[in-house]
């Protein structure tokens, strides 16, 4: 398990930490998280549209990014590092008209300064419609500043 605490966290308390964002005005939701993923969800409407009635590639960037970087947040001393976004790309795979996307975010590095995460968006049917990856830097707040 790669979770600070060394214990699964609470699904309903982390659903609660969005408040007054980007999160909120999305609805993106964590449904569940495993021993090294994240798994959230988010509406395909008039919030995440792009102007021809599909889900806008931005919105499916914004939802890899909240879970990945929530994922970096939950592997680390909050009270001591910070998680930032170093880097993101993604491949747009299948456009999404409705419904709920949902989306896992995999780690495949944890590391002492840089976290790297693998995001999968699925449509309600299953079929993969984005994929990214992205790059976290952990910055120790206690480190001395030049």
């Amino acid at each position: 398990m790669i979770w600070y605490n060394g214990t699964l966290p609470n699904v309903e308390a982390l659903n609660t930490t969005g408040g007054n964002s980007l999160i909120e005005h999305l609805d993106i939701r964590i449904e569940s998280i495993g021993d090294d993923h994240v798994v959230g969800s988010m509406p395909v409407d008039h919030r995440t549209h792009q102007p021809y009635g599909l889900l806008h590639g931005g919105a499916s960037v914004a939802l890899a990014e909240s879970l990945g970087s929530l994922g970096s947040a939950l592997c680390v001393d909050m009270a001591r590092y910070r998680v930032v976004g170093l880097d993101i790309n993604a491949n747009h795979i299948r456009g999404v008209r409705s419904g709920r996307v949902l989306a896992t975010a995999t780690a495949v590095h944890i590391g002492r300064t840089t976290h790297v995460w693998s995001i999968k968006q699925h449509d309600s049917e299953g079929r993969l419609t984005c994929m990214s990856r992205l790059t976290m830097a952990v910055i120790d707040t206690e480190a001395p500043r030049s």
